[in-house]
């Protein structure tokens, strides 16, 4: 399926970043939202720091009241302050190390912009700072890497951290089957339609996952805490492609973590 970003909703706009990559899918999501006839937009994820995406995003964005972060990978945020600075506004994200201004994200917070809000949900597991935005007038949520539009994500051990990322996936899975949110925004891969089915995929797959990774573990014939993770990834994720072995060593590494 390719994927290209484009309009959804009356509210949102996603500029796809040119950085597609074994690990980006298509490239960053960087998107735009705005209130319909309002004067100011946010920017969530600005991306990359490449100057052809940067213009299409201020084409797109108009005058920007504030840059949102849904997390700290250089994929989505290394623009960030550049990007703030050439459209005279503030970057808001939960690590201050992030910010441009004084102001920055928590769970709980509501971000208003001429009719626009934009509700902070804090979804730690893939890194610590992970947030996702939920847009209660759309009944979407943006998910940074917490949820992709294909594929799973990673945990990226040591920052990421399983047992928080299965209940960031527990509180997205309430929203979905409270009609909060019914379709996603990803940072990564094509809009999903149906919140509720992927994050019931999601959450499964985990479980199997970390299943594996025990019989795995138990096959090694060694305590948790000994079993060698690049061992383990030969084995759980044999029909994988090698390239992204590294990456499913991360997450294995975090599974690991958290059944010992």
């Amino acid at each position: 399926m390719s994927w290209a970003g484009g309009a959804f909703g009356e509210r949102g706009s996603c500029v796809l970043a040119p950085n597609a990559n074994h690990m980006t899918l298509d490239g960053t999501n960087t998107w735009v939202l705005r209130e319909p006839d309002a004067r100011r937009s946010v920017v969530v994820d600005p991306g990359p720091e490449v100057l052809a995406h940067l213009d299409a995003v201020a084409e797109a964005a108009g005058e920007v009241a504030v840059v949102l972060l849904t997390h700290h990978h250089a994929d989505h945020s290394e623009s960030a302050r550049t990007f703030a600075e050439r459209m005279g506004c503030g970057v808001r994200a939960l690590d201050p190390a992030h910010r441009l201004g004084g102001e920055g994200l928590a769970d709980g917070d509501v971000v208003a912009v001429d009719g626009l809000e934009v509700h902070v949900v804090g979804t730690p597991g893939h890194t610590a700072d992970s947030l996702s935005f939920l847009l209660p007038a759309e009944r979407v949520v943006l998910t940074g890497d917490t949820v992709l539009g294909r594929g799973t994500t990673v945990v990226a051990h040591p920052d990421g951290e399983l047992g928080a990322y299965l209940d960031s996936l527990d509180r997205l899975h309430a929203l979905a089957e409270a009609q909060e949110a019914s379709a996603i925004w990803p940072g990564h891969g094509p809009v999903i339609s149906d919140a509720l089915a992927v994050l019931d995929y999601y959450r499964s797959h985990r479980a199997e996952r970390l299943e594996q990774v025990r019989e795995a573990v138990r096959d090694l014939g060694v305590p948790v805490a000994e079993a060698d993770p690049r061992q383990v990834v030969e084995t759980v994720y044999a029909d994988v492609d090698p390239v992204l072995w590294g990456a499913a060593e991360l997450s294995v590494r975090a599974q690991l973590e958290h059944l010992a």
